[in-house]
């Protein structure tokens, strides 16, 4: 059974950093495409960044300079590297693999407010 675990998220300040992380299970990271997603209540969830089984990265233009999505094969977990958030970027962040889309984690809450 696939199961994703995503943490990190949390209260920031404009500005700030945070790094999540996407445990993954019953799956093997390096053999799909990965991606994060987020959605706000009442929204569509969104795709903010993605890393191909080749490693070519691409992103959400609201997110463009802003994020980057490392993957550590070793450790079976992609992270999402978020730099100079701002209070739009508010919202509740998954991973999953795009093209399988396996059943979603809970997500982990990322809050940007002053």
């Amino acid at each position: 059974q696939v199961q994703f675990v995503e943490s990190g998220g949390g209260l920031v300040q404009p500005g700030g950093s945070l790094r999540l992380s996407c445990a993954a299970s019953g799956m093997i990271v390096r053999n799909y495409h990965m991606a994060w997603y987020r959605q706000v209540p009442g929204e569509q969830r969104d795709l903010v960044a993605r890393v191909t089984i080749t490693g070519t990265r691409d992103y959400a233009d609201s997110v463009k300079g802003r994020f980057t999505i490392p993957r550590d094969n070793a450790k079976n977990t992609v992270y999402l590297q978020m730099n100079s958030l701002k209070p739009e970027d508010t919202a509740v962040y998954h991973c999953n693999a795009p093209t399988r889309l396996f059943d979603w984690g809970q997500g982990t809450q990322v809050t940007v407010s002053s």
